[in-house]
């Protein structure tokens, strides 16, 4: 199941990814968690020290060794060079499960130590210097939605992505790669203003959005967003002595987390395994096909110099039988 946290800066996006991440582990879920925020923040949210977190190997400085194994013995991409952001899988390709060992997760995804068990880690890569006035962030998140693209999860397999801030995530078709959006929304109009520009969004793309309210102080506080959000308020995260903490660098036990957080996060995760039933992978084709085209037109062919169409394979069909 794919799952994404997203909300304007500062809301606790990266700490409740962090949060779901530690609890899924800690019941003895497969878990893989993808940093796709700008700023990268979410491998020290889950106890890595600052010189660790910043020795992670980039899916972005990894990309073309990423395409290459993707793209495997597909007819229709001649050479990873030919292959962009959205580029779909198609006869041939190879795909991705959450729990093996492959050449991707060889090159990009660590094992992270978490009470009770691991999780795999993948990050996007910090925006550095060098790109400053010549890159943009999104060929950077690029790599993780070619990644998703690819990817073939199951049932009770996790995979928790902490996106961009604010409404950039909908600047590729990203944004429509996930099971469930947890949109994390603070107590104030400009919390509640960017849960509207999210739903206005991702109503056209059946996306599945509820909102996590975070930083509630008391019974005022949820009635403010049931009255702005309605029945998508999904569960409330308080004020937390345990986050504090280890927002300070310590390393509590993630058992000594209070009880009400304990019960938010089961509900987050109750309701990710709930939509699983509904999951649709036909849709999720047409959908990542539909995005393809779109930025085949704007901006890949005359790129690669290819008819990038031509890389639609109208017989293949993606699912869990696909990797059989």
């Amino acid at each position: 199941m794919k799952i994404a946290f997203v909300g304007k800066g500062g809301s606790g996006k990266t700490t409740l990814s962090s949060l779901f991440v530690r609890h899924l582990a800690a019941v003895g879920a497969p878990v893989l968690a993808v940093d796709a925020d700008i700023n990268q923040h979410l491998s020290t949210a889950l106890g890595l020290s600052d010189d660790v977190a910043e020795r992670l190997p980039a899916m972005g400085a990894h990309l073309p060794q990423i395409k290459d194994y993707l793209r495997g013995s597909n007819p229709r991409i001649p050479s990873a060079g030919a292959m962009i952001k959205t580029t779909p899988p198609g006869e041939g390709s190879r795909l991705l499960r959450v729990v093996e060992e492959n050449p991707v997760y060889a090159a990009c995804a660590r094992p992270v130590p978490l009470d009770g068990g691991q999780a795999r880690l993948m990050v996007t890569g910090p925006f550095t210097e060098s790109d400053l006035g010549v890159a943009c962030y999104h060929s950077k998140v690029g790599a993780v939605e070619l990644f998703l693209n690819h990817l073939v999860d199951g049932e009770r397999e996790y995979v928790v992505v902490d996106m961009t801030a604010g409404a950039d995530s909908f600047a590729s078709g990203l944004f429509t790669r996930f099971d469930m959006t947890f949109l994390v929304a603070e107590p104030t109009r400009r919390g509640v203003a960017v849960y509207r520009q999210y739903r206005e969004y991702a109503r056209d793309y059946g996306v599945a959005l509820r909102v996590v309210g975070n930083k509630v102080q008391g019974p005022e506080d949820e009635e403010f967003l049931r009255e702005a959000v309605g029945e998508d308020l999904l569960v409330t995260f308080g004020q937390s002595d345990w986050v504090r903490l280890m927002e300070k660098g310590g390393a509590p036990s993630f058992g000594r987390l209070e009880e009400a957080g304990r019960a938010a996060l089961a509900t987050l995760q109750a309701t990710v395994d709930a939509s699983y039933e509904r999951r649709d992978w036909q849709r999720y084709m047409r959908q990542m096909v539909h995005f393809h085209l779109r930025n085949a037109e704007s901006w890949g062919n005359a790129k690669t110099g290819v008819d990038l169409a031509a890389q639609v394979d109208p017989s293949f069909r993606l699912g869990e039988m696909a990797t059989a």
